[in-house]
């Protein structure tokens, strides 16, 4: 009986491809013995940690507050483990510039790191509950803290962020991009986990918004949808190669508001406290605190007036 000759064509295009893989090889097929971070266990560490950080509002446990220190321990032990793990992945990848030449890495160890990881934790706990009542005074519309924690995916964004700057702060690698781009995959906000943010930090709406890795944020900062914290112009050396390590991405002093599709692009660029960036603005400069920036009448530009330092709810 004939072969079909589907099934032939099928045989040769995975030869091809075999072959291609195997003649291209590094960077994008990954080789050697040590095995990269695993993302659906990194997303399982930050799953846990949810539980542990809003005891009884995620999981499919009842809680009971009695039990509930024996209950936590044994869910930190297996955190701690499974965090080992993965730290220890991320410091043994072998990160590759393109043309596959190895990026130099702290030499930590992944179980020192986790034990600080734990030990900073309840700093961070702090963190994400003062966001948890930022939102809530920052939104009429919030009936509850159980809808905000439950529902809000910019305080999910939030939270997922504070987690991954602990480990970038740390120097562990690849692990806090996961956990951040998992966080921009369910939520639309896009932080970098190298980026500094200040305490009651609230992105109401929350979809689109994009902040840049060296963006400096003050304490009681709140951004809408489509807020743009992001770099004006990437530079490069003498040899055309992009100056990594710069601050290229704005600073917002205490007690700014941003408001919808604003963008604030350049690590010059300094927004003053108490100041309030209006919807669709696009700036490049720095304004001084008590700054209102909106957009002029004939919309080619923007104009700044200044105002009371009361922020706008």
């Amino acid at each position: 009986m004939a072969r079909d000759p589907i099934s032939e064509r099928t045989v040769r295009a995975i030869e091809a491809i075999t072959r291609q893989v195997e003649e291209r090889g590094e960077p994008l097929f990954h080789s050697g013995e040590a095995p990269l971070p695993q993302k659906r266990e990194v997303i399982a560490i930050v799953r846990g940690l949810q539980e542990v950080i809003y005891p009884g509002y995620f999981g499919d446990q009842s809680l009971y507050r009695e039990y509930l220190h024996g209950h936590l321990g044994d869910q930190l032990f297996v955190l701690s483990k499974r965090l080992e793990g993965e730290v220890c992945r991320a410091l043994a990848a072998p990160c590759r510039k393109p043309g596959g030449a190895a990026v130099p890495q702290e030499t930590v160890e992944a179980r020192e790191v986790v034990t600080a990881f734990f030990e900073r934790l309840p700093e961070v706990m702090e963190l994400i509950g003062a966001d948890v009542g930022a939102a809530y005074e920052g939104d009429p519309a919030a009936t509850c803290l159980e809808e905000i924690i439950l529902a809000y995916p910019g305080v999910k964004a939030v939270f997922t962020y504070r987690i991954a700057h602990l480990l970038h702060g740390l120097g562990v690698p690849l692990v806090p991009r996961i956990m951040t781009e998992f966080a921009h995959n369910e939520t639309g906000v896009d932080i970098h986990p190298g980026a500094t943010i200040g305490r009651e930090f609230f992105i109401d709406h929350g979809t689109g918004v994009v902040v840049g890795e060296t963006t400096v944020i003050g304490d009681r900062v709140k951004l809408y949808q489509g807020v743009t914290l992001g770099a004006l112009s990437f530079p490069r050396d003498q040899r055309g190669t992009l100056v990594r390590g710069t601050k290229r991405h704005p600073t917002l002093e205490e007690d700014v508001v941003v408001y919808a599709g604003a963008t604030i692009l350049g690590g010059n660029t300094v927004v003053g406290r108490d100041s309030v960036i209006g919807g669709n603005v696009w700036l490049t400069t720095s304004v001084p605190p008590g700054s209102r920036v909106t957009l002029s009448r004939d919309q080619l530009g923007y104009e700044i007036t200044s105002h009371s330092p009361e922020r706008s709810r």
